[in-house]
């Protein structure tokens, strides 16, 4: 009976610190990285994407370093901004970032934003929507205990304090719920894409023979704002807006 509950604790043990496959395969693609086999270790993130469903700041900061030592602006761009979706503070990604526009053809330029929306995204921006939620249940698990300790308080004074921290949570998780919402409907209302093509002739209408009204090259970023038969209609950089095909770009979402 004891040799039995060895071997299912060691069993257990087993399973709670074997890695998954999807860490093998981004440790062989990280030595992969370091052994400068980057189309190699290309290939593995890839693979890793595409079969295990997994999506992290690590593996996409990752391959946006691979696709950046094969001068592959465009996927080396697009990396790093999945990464910055998934982790926007991320020290290391915007300085590699900042590295792939300096080898950019176009001059890196973000588009003013005006209104009320931009102005409040640039609050909520700050964080994930996920953590503005997480933080409003926690705000909520502070509120029940200072329920408890209004109610079990005896003297007046006490009372009081609990009280006041009661106010001041249920606003704050109010704010939280708030931030949630509005950053999770701004994100869906936004549609950022990264141009792949090395050279995108951007067109007054969505068709081949149309007069060109500019030219973008790879890595500029762009937001998407209508599709038809092929064609997406982006705005670019500078605030003006054209169309291009729909394969001289990829859609960060």
């Amino acid at each position: 009976m004891k040799q039995l509950l060895n071997i299912f604790i060691l069993l257990v043990s087993f399973s709670v610190f074997a890695e998954t496959p999807a860490e093998n395969d981004f440790a062989k693609a990280n030595e992969l990285y370091k052994q400068e086999k980057y189309s190699d270790a290309v290939a593995q993130y890839e693979a890793i994407l595409a079969k295990h469903k997994q999506h992290s700041c690590d593996l996409y900061y990752n391959l946006g370093n691979a696709y950046y030592k094969l001068n592959k602006i465009g996927p080396a761009v697009y990396n790093y901004e999945k990464a910055l979706m998934l982790d926007p503070g991320n020290k290391a990604v915007l300085n590699n970032l900042k590295f792939a526009h300096n080898m950019m053809i176009d001059e890196v330029k973000e588009v003013p934003t005006t209104g009320f929306s931009s102005i409040v995204h640039q609050m909520t921006g700050q964080l994930l929507t996920d953590t503005w939620a997480k933080m409003a249940v926690a705000g909520a698990f502070l509120f029940l205990a200072a329920f408890a300790g209004y109610y079990f308080a005896v003297q007046t004074s006490q009372k009081r304090l609990f009280f006041g921290a009661m106010i001041i949570l249920l606003l704050a998780i109010v704010v939280f719920i708030g931030a949630a919402i509005f950053e999770a409907d701004y994100q869906k209302s936004q549609q950022p894409a990264i141009v792949f093509a090395s050279i995108a002739s951007v067109k007054g209408e969505p068709k081949e023979n149309a007069s060109d009204a500019a030219t973008i090259h790879e890595g500029t970023k762009v937001y998407v704002i209508d599709e038809l038969d092929g064609w997406k209609r982006v705005m670019l950089p500078d605030g003006s807006d054209g169309w291009i095909t729909a394969e001289s770009v990829r859609v960060l979402k």
